[in-house]
């Protein structure tokens, strides 16, 4: 499959479109919000597509090849990165993103896989500093299980515990969340975040380096 050219803005600054196939709006919120920070810190002008696919990892990777097809049948649509999400779900880090990178063999170098492990709620619990910041009052640093909905109870439990106030689904406030988080830290803390943030850093980091 042909890489993609990507387009112009009005300013001469290309514009970099980006596609994002995830597991449900959890993992979009936390990308959308993610990517457009990085977005800022490099001086990148993006265009994010998202989509959501409901069923779990199953649906994902079938829903994916689907997509797949269709770009090869549309190069016009064909975006400059494509990041996959889904939880590990308890099948391992390794396993998942091997399911990924076969189905989507033929776009080397424009996907990226972003594999909480084991699930993203996890994730939004590993800096009790920015949680802090956020909800007023830090989170506990979660520990590393498989079992279902563990870490979904555990940020309501550590929304509530924060603000007193019943939260709806533990999402709400993901933005605020992404953008007070300390990167760096994240990285040191967890190896999912760290493989998924080492990588799309790199990118944002070729692109800008394009630019000059």
């Amino acid at each position: 499959m042909p890489y993609p050219l990507p387009s112009v803005s009005c300013g001469g600054t290309l514009m970099r479109n980006i596609n994002l196939f995830v597991e449900d709006v959890a993992h979009e919120d936390f990308l959308t919000a993610l990517i457009q920070r990085l977005a800022d810190e490099y001086n990148a002008e993006i265009n994010i597509k998202a989509s959501s696919v409901r069923g779990g990892h199953g649906t994902v990777i079938t829903e994916l090849r689907q997509y797949l097809r269709d770009l090869q049948h549309n190069r016009e649509d064909l975006p400059d990165l494509v990041i996959v999400g889904t939880d590990s779900n308890c099948k391992g880090l390794s396993e998942r993103e091997k399911e990924i990178d076969q189905v989507t063999s033929n776009l080397t170098g424009v996907v990226i896989s972003m594999i909480p492990e084991p699930h993203i709620e996890r994730w939004l619990l590993l800096d009790s500093e920015a949680f802090k910041v956020v909800f007023g009052k830090g989170c506990q640093q979660p520990d590393q299980k498989c079992e279902r909905d563990r870490y979904k109870n555990m940020l309501l439990n550590a929304i509530y515990q924060a603000t007193m106030t019943p939260p709806i689904d533990g999402i709400e406030r993901v933005e605020e969340l992404v953008n007070a988080m300390d990167l760096q830290r994240l990285k040191q803390s967890d190896t999912s975040i760290r493989r998924f943030l080492t990588a799309l850093q790199r990118q944002f980091r070729i692109w800008q380096q394009m630019e000059t």
